[in-house]
C-alpha cells in the first residue's frame, strides 16, 4: 500500500438497508480512521443532505465529519454554481434537494408559484427523488420543460434498496418527465463526471476504489474513471447480474464486512 488508497462509498445498500447498518459497516469506518486512509461518501440519493446524512450515521454509530459526505443534490448545486447562469427554480426531490437549491440562492417557483402560472418563468427543472411526489409536480416540471427550461435530473438510479425490497428511485421520475417532454436530461450523480469532479475534488489518493452495490451506477462509474471497482452484494446487483452484463467489477464480496478483512490482511502484507 505504497501507493496512498482512497475509497469512495456508496451508502444505500452498501452501509446500510434503510435504517438497519450493514454489519461490519462501522467497523470498517473506525479501522480507516484509525490508519489514516482517506475515504468518503458519494451517494445518488439526493432527499437528505450531508448534515442529514451524517445525522442518520451516526444513530448507527459511524462518525464522520460532514465534508466527507457529498450527496448528488450537493453535486448538482455545485455543477449549476459552476456551470449555469442565474434563473428560478422548480424543484422535484426531498428535502436535502430543496436544501441545496436554497443555498443556490437563485429563486424557487414552489407548487403554489406554479398554480399562479410562474412555471413560465421556471428556467431549471431540477429533479430527484420525491416520497412525495404528485401528479402535479409532474405536470409542472412538463410544462416548464416544453416551455423552455433546462431539464437537470440528479442521478439516474430507477430503484433504490431498502428494508422492504427495492423501492421506485429518481430515475424512474426522470424517466416519466422524460417521456412526456421527449427532452433528454442532464443526469449529475454517478457514473456521470459531475459526480467525479466533486469525489476526485475532496479525494487526497494516487488509487480510489469505488465500493457500491450498483453494477449501472458504482460500477460503470469506476470503470469510466480509472477506479478499482469493488461491488458487495447487500444492495441491488447480484452475481447473476454480474454474469449477464459487461461491466466486470474488479472484487466482488458479501458484504463491506469481508473488505474490512481484505483490507487488514493487505495492511499485515505490507508492514
Amino acid at each position: 500500500m505504497r501507493r496512498k488508497i482512497g475509497l469512495i462509498f456508496d451508502m444505500d445498500g452498501v452501509i446500510y438497508r434503510g435504517r438497519e447498518p450493514v454489519e461490519g459497516a462501522g467497523e470498517l469506518i473506525r479501522f480507516l480512521k484509525e490508519k489514516g486512509i482517506p475515504f468518503i461518501f458519494l451517494t445518488n440519493n439526493s432527499t437528505r443532505g450531508p448534515s442529514m446524512y451524517r445525522e442518520k450515521l451516526l444513530s448507527m454509530g459511524i462518525d464522520v465529519p460532514e465534508e466527507v459526505i457529498v450527496t448528488s443534490g450537493l453535486a448538482t448545486r455545485l455543477y449549476m454554481e459552476r456551470h449555469m447562469e442565474p434563473g428560478k427554480v422548480f424543484v422535484i426531490g426531498g428535502d436535502g434537494l430543496h436544501r441545496e437549491m436554497e443555498r443556490l440562492g437563485w429563486g424557487i417557483v414552489g407548487i403554489d408559484d406554479a398554480r399562479k402560472g410562474l412555471w413560465k418563468e421556471v428556467k431549471y427543472v431540477v429533479v430527484g427523488l420525491d416520497p412525495a411526489l404528485t401528479y402535479e409536480k409532474l405536470k409542472y416540471a412538463t410544462l416548464a420543460i416544453r416551455n423552455g427550461a433546462r431539464f437537470i435530473g440528479t442521478n439516474p438510479d430507477t430503484t433504490y434498496p431498502a428494508e422492504e425490497g427495492l423501492y421506485p428511485g429518481a430515475g424512474s421520475i426522470i424517466a416519466a418527465l422524460r417521456a412526456s417532454t421527449d427532452v433528454e436530461p442532464i443526469i449529475i450523480g454517478k457514473p456521470n463526471e459531475p459526480a467525479y469532479e466533486v469525489a476526485r475534488s475532496r479525494l487526497n489518493a494516487d488509487e480510489i476504489w469505488m465500493v457500491g452495490d450498483r453494477l449501472d451506477t458504482d460500477m460503470a462509474f469506476a470503470k469510466r474513471f480509472g477506479m478499482k471497482a469493488v461491488m458487495v452484494l447487500t444492495g441491488v446487483s447480484t452475481l447473476k447480474d454480474v454474469e449477464g452484463t459487461g461491466t466486470r467489477p474488479d472484487l466482488v464480496i458479501p458484504s463491506v464486512k469481508e473488505l474490512l478483512d481484505y483490507m487488514e490482511t493487505i495492511m499485515e502484507a505490507s508492514e
